[in-house]
This record gives structure tokens, C-alpha cells and sequence, in this order.
């Protein structure tokens, strides 16, 4: 039951959110996520570290066609259910101003984070699909109505990426149930069963089915094309949902459904994946390094760091497992607070763009210090959150194919290059007619800045933490294959 009240509990607030009095919202949505990640915190303080699904519960929903509302937590999905509560309350807590209709705006943000917690705790392949797409409304909808001046084609455009990888997995999901026994079902278990016994043709058609939706909703190249413009034109909070949050579905697509299910589909496509994942991150760096916008290269640098992700995940190894659980732990805490920065930057100045500023560091030390250290740890300096992960990752993906390893590895400068010289351009150096009259960070910011700041170091410092609670249930993962 503890699983359904973390829904029902968010359910609820989000509902409550729509009726409380306007000056009200966004005390009354910060509370409210705030509750939840208490509650959670107290799952995963309590949760036995096992390779098994805890506080498991399961109910027939269309019992006609196999369908269960059967929802759980392992060692994977507690550490995700654990990153969307803690960022939940700092996105709602960073808003700096009153957004136009701000009931339904933080209402929306409430409802999302029910919805993401639901694909993370699914044990049906029919509810996790109907998870997966509720998740879209509201973000479509704080893209759509609060972000910038081309909202309208951008979040289209948007729209249709997601919808139509969505919809391969929804045919891949429907072979399966078809192929599960003669009382077909959607659990989890039996559509592993299913995917096994196909022969690897099969698997391979439906591997790259789901990776479809999969890829496009990380995004990893070439189905990125809608990031950049989305994360650019979206409003801070709603970047802040899609890249430290919204993203890690598709990587734990990946990890719980696609390549458990389809294992010979994995071994005839996993050269060529793990090489288009690599080339991504070169792509992504390459474009980032040349970047203006201060928003828009951070949006690129995602990209990378996420191709890094799925070139661990695809050599599907105990480290590069362990490596992508780790990392998107990081990259979500990372990318959270950089583009806060950046909303406070533009808050000031007027402009993201990065040759417009410049010594920020002086007129405000206190942020030129919070940046530095997560800026750091966007480039997986030792003793930051990024450095285990990605060691772990590059570990991963040497151990299946040395030459990828090294080039994945490379790529680690690229981003170290245009992250260090951002900053440079930014807070070091003579104060510009833009930052001139600079201020410090408030009370707010730094309430949600510091959180973020102690993760970065925690994490670096011990990933034992974390990297314990994950390892029985991807040890069992690789078992089961």
C-alpha cells in the first residue's frame, strides 16, 4: 500500500492545488512536495536492500484483459522515486515570480510528478504505458502556455516526437501480451517470458520498437532534434522537469523493460548502439562547444551526458549499469541547478548570452561559488557527484569495446573545455554594462542552490550510499539474462 499512497497522496494534491486561493499556490504546492518527499525519504530509509520488489501492490484493473494496477519498488526505482521528490519541491520553490494562472501552474507541476513516480513504480506494461503518457500532458501544457515566443511550434513539434515513439511502444508492448500464455497479461514477468521466447529477428524488430520511444523521450542523437528548442523556450521550471527528471524515463525504459525483455535483440544491436550513443556525445559536445546562449549550450551538454548514460547502459555490464543508475542521479541534480543559475542570470541581466557578460564573480561571490561547484560537478571532477558515475560508465563501456571506451572517455574533455570556459566568460573577468549592477543570491536561491550544492558533494564523496541500494536488483537483471 505504501506505493499507491505515494500516488494517490500527489493525486490528491494536485487536485487540491486547483481550489486553494490564488496567493496560496505556491506555499500549498511546496508543502505538499515537500510531504511526499518526506514520506518517501522514510521508504528509502526503510527500504531492505534486496534484489526483490517491495511494498508491492497489486489489484486487477480489466481483469478481462490481464490488466493489473500492480505497482512496486526495487533498488532502481526507489533511487529514482528518490530524485523526483527531492527536486520536485526546490523546482516549485525556485518559481521568482507569479506566473499567470498559478494554480494550474503548480497544480500541473504536482501532477507530473505523480505521473513520473507512476512510470518508475509500474509492474504492468499497460499501466507503465499509460504512466508514460499522462507524464506528457502536463508538461505540454506548462510548455505550452507559460514558455517563450515560439511556444506554440516548438512544443508541437514536441508533442509529435513523443507521441509517435510512444505509440511503437505501445505495438511492441501489445506482440508481447499477444505472445504471453493462453491467459494473456501485461505483469511485468510474464512479458519478460514472452520477449525470451521470441526468436532473435523478432526481438530485434521490437528492440528497436521500443528504443524509438525510449530514445526520444532521453533523447539520445539523432532523435534529439526537439530538445534544444524545447529546453530553450520552455519556461525554467518546465526545463527544469524535462531534463532533471522527465528524461530519466527513457533511461529506465531502457534498463526495466526494453533489455531484460528482448536480450538477443540487445546482442544483434548492441555494437551499433553503443556507437550511435557515442557518437552523440561527440555530436552534442561539438555543437555545445559553440554555443552563445548559456541555455541552450546546457541543453546540449544534456545530450551528451545522456548518449554517455546509454553507451554504459548498452554494453550492459555490472559497472556501466551501476554507472547510468548513479549518473542520472547526478545529471538530474546537475542540470537542476545550472539552469536555475541561469534563470537567476537572466533575471538580472536580461540576456543569457554568454559573451554579454562577465564578472559576475565579482559582484556576486556567493553564486560564482555555487556554480563553480556544480559546474564541476557537470564534468565529473573526483569528490563531485559526476565522477563516480562516469567513471563507472566509461569502465563499462571499456570493458565491451576498448576503442568506444577511449573515445567515450575523450569526450570528457570536450565537455570539461565549454563548460570551464562558460564560466570563465561569465564570472570571471571585467563586469560588463549587463552585470554591472549585479546582485548577490537571496535567501530564496540559496534555499534551493544549497540542497543542490550538498548533493554534489555527498554523492562524489559516497556513492556507497546510493550504488548499494541499486546492485542486488541489477545484479539480478544481469542473471536474468
Amino acid at each position: 500500500m505504501e506505493t499507491i499512497a505515494l500516488l494517490l497522496i500527489l493525486f490528491a494534491f494536485a487536485v487540491m492545488g486547483l481550489f486553494v486561493p490564488i496567493r496560496y499556490g505556491n506555499r500549498f504546492a511546496f508543502i505538499s512536495s515537500l510531504i511526499v518527499f518526506a514520506y518517501s525519504l522514510y521508504l528509502f530509509l526503510t527500504f531492505p536492500i534486496s534484489a526483490e520488489y517491495q511494498y508491492v501492490a497489486d489489484y486487477s484493473w480489466v481483469q478481462s484483459l490481464g490488466i493489473h494496477f500492480k505497482v512496486g519498488i526495487d533498488g532502481i526505482s526507489i533511487l529514482l522515486v528518490m530524485l523526483t521528490t527531492f527536486l520536485t519541491p526546490l523546482i516549485i520553490f525556485s518559481v521568482r515570480k507569479s506566473e499567470p494562472r498559478p494554480r494550474a501552474f503548480y497544480s500541473l507541476i504536482l501532477f507530473m510528478e505523480m505521473a513520473l513516480i507512476g512510470v518508475f513504480v509500474s509492474m504492468d506494461g499497460f499501466l507503465f504505458y499509460i504512466f508514460w503518457e499522462i507524464a506528457l500532458i502536463p508538461i505540454y501544457f506548462i510548455c505550452l502556455l507559460w514558455g517563450g515566443k515560439d511556444r506554440v511550434k516548438i512544443t508541437l513539434k514536441f508533442f509529435i516526437y513523443t507521441i509517435a515513439g510512444s505509440l511503437f511502444m505501445l505495438v511492441a508492448l501489445i506482440y508481447l501480451y499477444l505472445h504471453t500464455p493462453a491467459q494473456h497479461s501485461f505483469d511485468i514477468s510474464a512479458l519478460y517470458a514472452a520477449g525470451k521466447s521470441l526468436d532473435p529477428h523478432a526481438q530485434s524488430i521490437l528492440f528497436w520498437f521500443f528504443f524509438l520511444a525510449f530514445g526520444i523521450k532521453m533523447p539520445v542523437f539523432p532523435l534529439h532534434t526537439w530538445q534544444p528548442d524545447t529546453y530553450t523556450d520552455a519556461p525554467t521550471q518546465g526545463t527544469m522537469m524535462l531534463s532533471g527528471i522527465m528524461l530519466k524515463m527513457g533511461i529506465y525504459g531502457l534498463i526495466r523493460w526494453m533489455i531484460p525483455m528482448l536480450p538477443q535483440g540487445l546482442a544483434q544491436n548492441a555494437e551499433c548502439m553503443l556507437w550511435l550513443a557515442v557518437a552523440g556525445i561527440i555530436y552534442a559536445g561539438i555543437i555545445a562547444f559553440t554555443q552563445k546562449d548559456m541555455k541552450r549550450l546546457f541543453a546540449y551538454s544534456s545530450i551528451a551526458h545522456v548518449g554517455l548514460i546509454a553507451a554504459g547502459i548498452f554494453a550492459f555490464n555490472g559497472q556501466g549499469l551501476q554507472g547510468g543508475i548513479i549518473q542520472m542521479l547526478s545529471h538530474g541534480i546537475n542540470v537542476v541547478g545550472l539552469f536555475f543559475i541561469i534563470d537567476i542570470i537572466q533575471s538580472r541581466t536580461g540576456t543569457r548570452n554568454i559573451p554579454s557578460l562577465g564578472g559576475i564573480r565579482l559582484k556576486a561571490p556567493y553564486l560564482a561559488t555555487v556554480f563553480a561547484i556544480i559546474m564541476l560537478g557537470a564534468i565529473a571532477l573526483p569528490l563531485t557527484d559526476g565522477f563516480p558515475g562516469e567513471f563507472l560508465l566509461i569502465s563499462g563501456v571499456f570493458k565491451f569495446n576498448n576503442i568506444a571506451g577511449a573515445v567515450a572517455g575523450f569526450t570528457i574533455i570536450i565537455g570539461a573545455v565549454y563548460m570551464l570556459r562558460t564560466y570563465q566568460n561569465s564570472m570571471l573577468g571585467e563586469t560588463s554594462v549587463e552585470t554591472d549592477n549585479f546582485t548577490d543570491l537571496t535567501m530564496t536561491e540559496k534555499t534551493v542552490l544549497i540542497p543542490i550544492v550538498i548533493m554534489v558533494i555527498l554523492i562524489g564523496v559516497w556513492p556507497n550510499l546510493f550504488l548499494k541500494v541499486s546492485e542486488p536488483a541489477i545484479m539480478k537483471l544481469l542473471s536474468g539474462i
